[in-house]
């Protein structure tokens, strides 16, 4: 029977506390009247029992028995480390300049073209 307690994703904000993360959690929403989006953040405590999250990791929270006076939460699974994102920023950024390195040659031959017509021009002078 699966359960039906809240669960939230946040990014990690702080870990300097034992066995406890400080999670931010974003929320957008349009407002009703001037139709605008408005971002509400709100942090929240969560446990952490092996101090194994890093700051700036993307986990999904699940709500609990309260386990001190202010920590409601416990962390389920980590989504998303900062080196992962790191990594995939790096792939993308490679990616990049591969394609650009692709699409140079061509542009190259293309700027060669008229230049090669100039110094003939300048030969027949």
């Amino acid at each position: 029977m699966p359960n039906n307690r809240r669960r939230l994703t946040g990014r990690v904000i702080s870990d300097k506390m034992d066995k406890t993360v400080t999670v931010e959690i974003e929320r957008r929403q349009m407002h009703r009247i001037y139709k605008k989006v408005m971002t509400t953040t709100r942090k929240v405590k969560a446990h952490d029992e092996n101090n194994e999250v890093p700051m700036g990791a993307v986990v999904r929270i699940v709500e609990s028995r309260p386990i001190s006076k202010s920590k409601r939460w416990v962390v389920e699974e980590v989504l998303d480390t900062p080196a992962e994102m790191e990594r995939r920023k790096l792939e993308a950024r490679h990616a990049a300049q591969e394609a650009r390195a692709a699409q140079q040659p061509a542009s190259d031959a293309e700027a060669e073209a008229p230049a090669e017509d100039g110094d003939t021009s300048e030969e027949a002078e």
